[in-house]
């Protein structure tokens, strides 16, 4: 049963692969684990059988079909919920496969199906009834419910864990996935888990070597001392091979002769003159930008991987640690990476960028992420200490009579009411506020807040917007997708197809008697819809630059006051990307200002793009700057249109963008407006985000601000010069201390 909230965890995919070819398949046994091109996903299934296909962060991932015998603890549904087996006494005597082997045949007999069961769910995973529905749960994920001891004892289920269990099994089966990257609340359970991985994967597999790393290596140290070395000691003897060495090892715990891989095949052979070692081993390391250079990795455990602070830079470790889990372009290993997000000057800048980097709707030439890892998110609501019931599922508002928790206390308030009374409390204190959202999130946007400070904008209005953004009735107002030519035929009438792998977005598209409203002079293309927006644009001349990287394309599209039927004062289009050749993102811009009929406002100390539209015969479209009459214009801007970004003019900038961040973002309070408690329609959180980090005296990363404020400028008409005499910023606008509900402006 999937539980309602701001972020479902998930979605079925019915239908997904037609019936005739599942039932053939299924028939047959067919399926086979890991990636499935044809029908676009991720089988975790190891039966040759698939049920239900479920959506996870756009990851569609095939789950065993259901068998016809489920074990259940009861026959009434409220009974039905997961309960760990009990270890049986007699076998809780057997400390290591040397007593097995020289145990009386009888008791052998007695055991073997109880132990060749726990190999198989162990392999396979189990399914359970739980509150009356069929359940499943990886291998790994029954691993950590039915044999991890931790603090607690044996862990509860969560229903969020086994979501998150799936995704990482997908990461595992897919051939093009590095591994995972998973943004948490705290005290989820992750290190636990991650902890738990390492010992199961480290106890069955030969010649491997797994690694750990943390924020620092003490604590590195500690998660391998206090979780990994702990779960494998208390591991059944039949999961757990012979150490070398101490029993409680501090750097490295060991698998090798005469450790003894634990199998079906040989645990029930009495003759073992020889017992060949797994040679495997587990250990942690110092964080540092090199760390496990040059290592070969089977699993790297990246425990609260957005929390490294300077020196140390997560992102340049993860370009080492990538290659250390591949073989030329085979990956042989993965990585399992988590944690909560620190403020973006402590680390969570890098580890942002790495998980956004992760989007699996995002892939290069061979299929992979940027990153190469694939990125999961769980909201808050879903995994709450206290607010779970006994069947692991969230209780997500105040229920009407309290429920059974499934730590025994009786829950009485759920999870969003206590923390939008949480949120509340702590308005007035906005670093406060900010350090709640990102340790527990109910979004993404909240994971990665920064720490309040002075800024030039009103953060209190932008993060508002962003949290009314953060909804589904919003994300559905946005359509992502691509522009091209008719019939590949340029400048005669541009197509818009939806992609979720598209660059554009847009919460607009003009109706067909607005669209390519194009007119045409001896030639030469105007823009037909003028008067009603206008783009701003930041370019680049270079493809590329030494290193890669580099400065992004982007321009913005804005409405302003008009009589048509399209919406007022409103950014209806994004654009944030760098294709491989610059020219190749002037022919997006000219498509864009084709298909809309609107003109672009751009910076005329990059003129390549100026020279590009000019040549194409779009001139029209290019927005002579707006500080200065006609006829004071230089030469080369008459030619060419565009503005430069001189002092007054990044003012000018600015201040028009406070302007409209005060008037349209956010919630209205104002209770003699008739929009009163209603917030803004600018559905852009990149911008948004952009606008929150702004650095005025450092623009060249803050593409979409510069865009943005250009579009802004472009449609205000007319712009007032100001004096050039400072040669300093002139922050003639408002600054604001953001304190309290209202920010307060610096004086």
């Amino acid at each position: 049963m999937q539980s309602e909230g701001l972020n479902k965890l998930y979605q079925y995919c019915d239908g997904h692969v037609p019936k005739k070819v599942l039932d053939k398949k299924n028939k047959e046994k067919s399926w086979e684990y890991g990636f499935n091109q044809e029908h676009d996903m991720v089988i975790i299934s190891k039966t040759g059988q698939i049920g239900d296909v479920l959506e996870i962060k756009n990851l569609k991932i095939a789950l065993p079909k259901s068998p016809k015998k489920i074990h259940s603890r009861g026959k009434i549904k409220s009974e039905q919920y997961w309960e760990p087996e009990e270890y049986p006494k007699e076998l809780q005597k057997i400390k290591s496969i040397f007593q097995w082997h020289q145990a009386p045949h009888s008791f052998k007999n007695k055991w073997i199906d109880y132990i060749e069961s726990n190999f198989e769910k162990r392999e396979q995973g189990f399914w359970f009834k739980n509150n009356g529905e069929n359940t499943y749960i990886t291998g790994s994920h029954w691993m950590y419910v039915q044999w991890t001891k931790i603090d607690i004892g044996l862990p509860n289920y969560r229903d969020a864990n086994r979501i998150f269990y799936y995704h990482w099994e997908a990461c595992k089966a897919d051939k093009r996935s590095y591994g995972q990257d998973y943004v948490k609340i705290r005290r989820s359970g992750f290190s636990y888990m991650a902890s738990e991985e390492t010992a199961n994967i480290g106890t069955i597999s030969k010649d491997a070597r797994l690694g750990i790393l943390s924020k620092t290596g003490a604590d590195a140290k500690k998660m391998f001392t206090d979780k990994v070395v702990p779960i494998v000691n208390n591991y059944p003897f039949f999961f757990k091979p012979i150490q070398d060495g101490m029993d409680k090892p501090k750097t490295e715990l060991a698998f090798r002769v005469p450790a003894s891989k634990i199998t079906k095949k040989n645990m029930f052979n009495e003759e073992q003159d020889e017992v060949e070692g797994l040679d495997t081993s587990i250990d942690w390391r110092n964080t540092g930008d090199n760390s496990y250079d040059g290592e070969k990795l089977l699993l790297l455990v990246h425990d609260e991987s957005k929390k490294w602070e300077k020196p140390n830079n997560i992102k340049n470790n993860w370009r080492v640690t990538k290659t250390c889990l591949r073989l030329g372009r085979r990956i042989i290993g993965k990585c399992m990476m988590g944690s909560t997000v620190n403020a973006m000057s402590k680390g969570g800048a890098a580890g942002k960028k790495i998980y956004f980097d992760s989007n699996v709707l995002e892939r290069n030439a061979n299929g992979q992420t940027k990153s190469g890892l694939y990125s999961l998110f769980i909201a808050m609501e879903y995994n709450m200490e206290g607010f779970i019931d006994r069947f692991g599922m969230p209780v997500l508002h105040n229920p009407e009579k309290p429920i059974l928790g499934i730590d025994g206390e009786w829950i009485t308030q759920g999870a969003i009411d206590y923390w939008e009374a949480e949120a509340e409390s702590l308005k007035d204190d906005p670093d406060a506020l900010n350090e709640f959202y990102r340790q527990f999130p109910r979004t993404e946007s909240h994971a990665f807040r920064d720490e309040s400070k002075n800024t030039l904008f009103n953060l209190n209005h932008i993060y508002e917007q962003v949290d009314y953004n953060d909804s589904f009735a919003i994300k559905s107002l946005i359509t992502t997708g691509n522009f091209h030519w008719k019939n590949g035929v340029r400048d005669t009438e541009v197509i818009f197809t939806p992609n979720n792998r598209g660059n554009f977005k847009l919460s607009w598209i003009p109706p067909k008697e607005l669209m390519n409203n194009v007119i045409i002079r001896n030639n030469k293309f105007f823009p037909g819809n003028s008067h009603i927006g206008s783009f701003g644009g930041d370019s680049y001349d270079i493809s590329g630059v030494v290193g890669g990287g580099g400065s992004k394309g982007s321009i913005t599209g804005q409405t302003k006051s008009h009589m048509e039927d399209a919406p007022v004062n409103a950014f209806f289009c994004q654009y944030i990307s760098r294709p491989p050749t610059a020219e190749l993102f002037y022919e997006d811009v000219l498509m864009a200002l084709h298909f809309y009929g609107m003109p672009i406002l751009l910076e005329n100390n990059k003129p390549r793009i100026l020279y590009y539209l000019k040549d194409r015969g779009y001139r029209g479209f290019s927005i002579n700057r707006p500080d200065k009459p006609r006829n004071k214009l230089s030469r080369a801007e008459k030619e060419l249109g565009g503005i430069p970004s001189s002092v007054p003019v990044i003012t000018a900038h600015a201040e028009g963008l406070e302007a409209y961040i005060e008037e349209h973002v956010g919630m209205n309070k104002d209770e003699d407006s008739i929009d009163y408690g209603t917030c803004g329609d600018m559905y852009f959180n990149d911008i948004l985000m952009d606008w929150a980090n702004y650095d005025i005296n450092n623009r060249t990363k803050y593409d979409a601000t510069v865009s943005s404020g250009f579009a802004i400028m472009a449609n205000q008409g007319k712009v007032k010069k100001t004096s050039e005499k400072d040669k300093g910023i002139i922050l003639n606008f408002a600054k604001y201390r953001n304190k309290g509900f209202v920010s307060e402006i610096i004086k």
